[in-house]
């Protein structure tokens, strides 16, 4: 693959990133709190210009932005003790909580119009013909062979390659706790013929990195595109936001019950960027649809890893002002307030930084 796909992570990076932080930026406006910074990235800063009184910045550090405003960790009064009336503190429970979930909102929205867009210009996915068998696999231990046709799984009958996987992934996820395998029941049509068989395959809750669970691959020298109408696009694309939530739930769920292990479940920066790369690459053979989806993706996940109550990021922030609501509102003080967060974020860039190393071994691939 041409390294210059990589690039397209750039753009990709920072519409989720303005759009996160544009609506936690006007809502603070509307609010009449002071932003002092509105920034891409994190320090140490590259380039920066002053308008009015918010100084907007690009870091050196490409993962994430930020809106910085003060009283952010629970302080009214200026550094010289005087009470801030356009402090993040001083205003009401209800507009810091609006605030905060104004990048949430924001990347729920984006996540929509991609989505939308996707469905409109259409869905390619490959035939549920067996493009490659892998030595070793259950499928090849099944007697399965390049160009045989999957007609259903389980009972469930299968459109497109896509279908397979999703069925796999069920299947999986409906096996007993515990379990080491889990049967699938096939309906194949062998290759050059009209007949039919059915195959019963014992195959591995936990995925294999390299051979997958089932081990067979599609045949990507053939491509279909399924349209819709164009009035359904907008339907499709806030059912594809349910749809993607509940597969990210059921990811959680393999992950606990060791169907797949957590450093293959979770990507950083750089993994992200191997897969927008690798989306980027497809668009002269398949177009755009891949990386539409692929940013509506990132741009949800970005919303739902918001909202986790984890000190430094919103749903951390919200938490607190839970708390005072629950105390009849009795804040927690800002200096400890401060330290939660410098702890949680902290935390979090230690792990960003292990999932990096962990990423970088498979860039590439």
């Amino acid at each position: 693959m041409n390294p210059l796909y990589y690039l397209a992570a750039i753009p990709v990076f920072c519409l989720l990133v303005i759009v996160h932080e544009f609506g936690h930026f006007i809502v603070a406006k509307l609010a009449g709190i002071r932003v002092d910074e509105f920034a891409i990235g994190f320090p140490p800063r590259l380039i920066s210009f002053r308008r009015g009184e918010t100084l907007y910045s690009i870091n050196l550090l490409p993962i994430g932005g930020f809106v910085r405003m003060p009283g952010e960790n629970g302080e009214t009064t200026d550094e010289a003790g005087n009470y801030d009336p356009r402090s993040f503190a001083s205003k009401s429970a209800g507009r810091r909580a609006a605030v905060l979930l104004a990048g949430v909102t924001m990347n729920l929205i984006l996540a929509a119009v991609l989505f939308t867009a996707y469905e409109a210009a259409g869905q390619p996915d490959y035939p549920p013909v067996i493009g490659s068998v892998i030595a070793g696999s259950p499928a090849a231990h099944a007697g399965l062979k390049t160009g045989d046709t999957i007609l259903s799984i389980n009972g469930v009958s299968v459109k497109g390659y896509t279908d397979i996987t999703s069925q796999i992934t069920q299947a999986a996820l409906n096996a007993p706790t515990n379990a080491k395998t889990f049967d699938l029941v096939l309906v194949v049509q062998p290759k050059g013929t009209h007949t039919t068989e059915t195959l019963t395959i014992a195959t591995p809750v936990q995925a294999d990195p390299k051979k997958g669970r089932l081990g067979v691959g599609p045949d990507t020298n053939v491509l279909v595109v399924h349209h819709i109408p164009i009035w359904q696009a907008p339907i499709r694309g806030v059912q594809d936001i349910g749809i993607v939530t509940a597969e990210t739930y059921q990811g959680i769920q393999e992950v606990i019950r060791g169907a797949i292990a957590p450093k293959n479940a979770v990507t950083g920066p750089v993994g992200i960027v191997n897969y927008i790369g690798g989306s980027a690459s497809e668009i002269p053979s398949i177009g755009i649809s891949p990386i539409l989806f692929l940013t509506a993706l990132l741009s949800l996940n970005l919303a739902i890893f918001n909202l986790l109550p984890i000190p430094g990021l919103d749903g951390g922030r919200l938490l607190f002002i839970l708390i005072e609501v629950l105390r009849r509102g009795k804040r927690v003080s800002p200096e400890r307030e401060g330290l939660v967060h410098l702890i949680g974020l902290a935390t979090l860039l230690f792990l960003v930084l292990l999932v990096t190393i962990n990423d970088i071994g498979n860039f590439g691939h």
